[in-house]
């Protein structure tokens, strides 16, 4: 299991010990936190901490993860460490996985009927989904969660270019192109952990850099066949 954490110190000890109750191998990938996340890291045993000297984006931790996995496994299972994903839920995920078949299963987020989901989650959900589609990839309603499991190491030679949280949208139109099926599984999510959920998405930025990415998909799409 991976797990990428910047600056959630006051969720990620909570996250990898519902994590470690499922007895998969843990690897929690630092990318550069600059609070007490990693002091908390240090007091929990079994688990395995990769670091980054520098925040150098989401996506970059977990490839990270994913070569340190694939030394024991060769899936890997993703969950994001700002306490919105149910761990337990993971084993859905793993119910679905079709025999003979190496696909990403991506958890679909299914709100509750009280929840409260900040604006940029819903509109940046469904401004991802379409572009998603556009850029080649599937046909999805949740191509933003982070709760998902990948084939190693076909995931790795996807030549995914972008590197902070543009690089999950990225791989699922790399995937879709390269014959790896996609699907959704339903799982829960809770947008208010406590109280104590932090999000590093920045609506103008991140915007930006999504706009970009799917431009060059959509470039290399219709000028390479790739």
């Amino acid at each position: 299991m991976v797990i990428p954490v910047y600056n959630h110190v006051a969720t990620i000890t909570e996250v990898v010990r519902q994590a470690m109750e499922l007895r998969h191998p843990v690897f929690v990938v630092d990318d550069g936190s600059t609070d007490d996340t990693a002091r908390e890291l240090k007091k929990i045993q079994g688990i395995n901490v990769l670091t980054h000297q520098e925040n150098i984006g989401k996506g970059a931790a977990i490839l990270s993860g994913f070569a340190a996995a694939t030394k024991v496994a060769d899936m890997a299972i993703t969950i994001d460490a700002d306490g919105q994903h149910y761990p337990k839920d993971v084993r859905k995920l793993i119910g679905a996985l079709p025999d003979g078949i190496r696909p990403i299963v991506v958890g679909k987020r299914i709100y509750a009927a009280d929840e409260h989901v900040p604006w940029t989650s819903r509109f940046g959900r469904k401004f991802s989904n379409f572009w998603v589609w556009v850029s080649g990839g599937p046909a999805l309603s949740d191509s933003q969660s982070g709760m998902r499991i990948y084939p190693l190491p076909e995931s790795i030679n996807l030549e995914v270019k972008a590197r902070r949280f543009q690089f999950e949208v990225e791989i699922l139109v790399k995937a879709k192109r390269r014959g790896i099926p996609v699907i959704e599984v339903p799982v829960r999510v809770n947008y208010n952990p406590g109280g104590k959920r932090i999000s590093h998405f920045r609506p103008f930025v991140d915007f930006m850099r999504n706009s970009s990415t799917f431009g060059r998909l959509i470039f290399t799409r219709v000028f390479s066949r790739r």
